[in-house]
């Protein structure tokens, strides 16, 4: 059903966090394969997805660019984009799927976007607090994480057919993007 890319910049311990929170989505049936899309240039994220299970794809280009390159090796027709650190709410895999047979029943292409939620962990000045304020108002941050069919990714022009990895969720458009409600934690 669903294609996960995970864009990681060579750092185990966020790459780590994303896939442990994708492990239920994948004992479910949710979640058929995973591709992380290093730009780090290390083996070490090679060795968390052959562990894993995962595809990996070394990438030498902008963030953009790789996550269009890690959509073209998936196998699904609908994709979720993820950075590494981006750790979903248990509740997402129910969600994701009622929004995939939704989008699928009106025949709209829409994407679906995860609320932002401000890890417990992070730290908790004034201006960190301020951030995190701005934020939950905002819905279309790339990190946020993306569900989209592949076919509207295609039409669209994928993440470097938008002239960067923020500017696509943006040029969707309010009627063509729902905000989930469940929460991605971004982890440091």
């Amino acid at each position: 059903m669903l294609s996960v890319i995970i864009s990681t910049e060579g750092v185990e311990r966020t790459a780590v966090a994303t896939l442990a929170s994708l492990v239920p989505g994948a004992a479910a049936g949710v979640v058929s394969d995973v591709t992380l899309v290093d730009r780090g240039g290390s083996d070490t994220i090679a060795r968390v997805a052959d562990v894993a299970g995962c595809n990996y794809l070394a990438f030498d280009g902008n963030r953009a660019e790789a996550l269009t390159a890690g959509a073209k090796q998936a196998r699904q027709p609908w994709l979720m984009f993820l950075h590494a650190g981006a750790v979903l709410d248990p509740g997402w895999i129910e969600e994701t799927t009622q929004f995939i047979e939704g989008v699928a029943a009106s025949g709209h292409p829409r994407a679906g976007i995860f609320r932002y939620a401000r890890s417990p962990y992070a730290p908790s000045g004034w201006r960190e607090g301020l951030m995190a304020l701005i934020r939950s108002f905002s819905s279309s941050g790339a990190d946020q994480g993306l569900v989209i069919a592949r076919d509207h990714y295609v039409r669209l022009g994928g993440h470097a057919g938008h002239g960067g990895e923020a500017t696509l969720p943006r040029d969707l458009g309010r009627s063509s993007r729902t905000l989930l409600r469940s929460r991605v934690i971004l982890a440091a």
